[in-house]
């Protein structure tokens, strides 16, 4: 397999992707949209401005790796490789993902759009979502305890359901942990 370490890749698209280990390399303004990354994988790697929508991730392994200003629409991460299994994501578009029943302790999803996005029987204590916009995102059995909810617009989340001791959250949430009941707030 091939392996690739410490290097930058620009504006690439997924002819010029070659399949292989990736540790600590720099993916900048890349389109990968509808490729598939099987066989793949990312350690310390990070990827800005990139396109991934709808990529492949099956078996695919991502071990630390920071997403900033990238489009990542409908990607099953639930099919990455589990072992060691971290992001950062920062200022991305995550829409109609699926992280369903992974470990995502501290994650960080900071400052994103995560429209529809599935985090049913996840772990994401500890993770961040300051600042990010969950409409319609599916919290459902998910531990989130001591996660970060500061900032974060549109979530709707049963604190019946779900672990969330210890968890932070802005007055202005407070409408999307009481919808449930038919709780108005001001």
């Amino acid at each position: 397999m091939l392996f690739f370490s410490d290097k930058i890749f620009q504006n690439q698209n997924a002819a010029d992707f070659q399949i292989g280990e990736y540790d600590s390399c720099s993916f900048v303004g890349c389109n990968f949209s509808n490729f598939n990354f099987h066989g793949a994988s990312f350690e310390n790697c990070t990827f800005r401005d990139c396109d991934l929508s709808n990529a492949k991730v099956s078996g695919v392994s991502f071990q630390q790796v920071k997403m900033e200003r990238c489009k990542v629409l409908g990607v099953h991460f639930n099919s990455a490789n589990p072992f060691l299994l971290e992001f950062n994501f920062q200022n991305c578009q995550l829409d109609y993902c699926n992280f369903f029943n992974l470990q995502l302790k501290k994650s960080i999803f900071q400052n994103c759009r995560l429209l529809e996005v599935d985090f049913s029987q996840t772990d994401l204590s500890g993770a961040s979502f300051l600042g990010s916009d969950l409409s319609g995102t599916v919290f459902d059995r998910t531990n989130l305890e001591k996660a970060d909810f500061r900032e974060a617009i549109h979530y709707r989340l049963d604190p019946e359901t779900n672990k969330v001791k210890g968890a932070r959250f802005d007055l202005e949430g407070l409408p999307g942990l009481l919808g449930k009941w038919g709780i108005k707030i001001g």
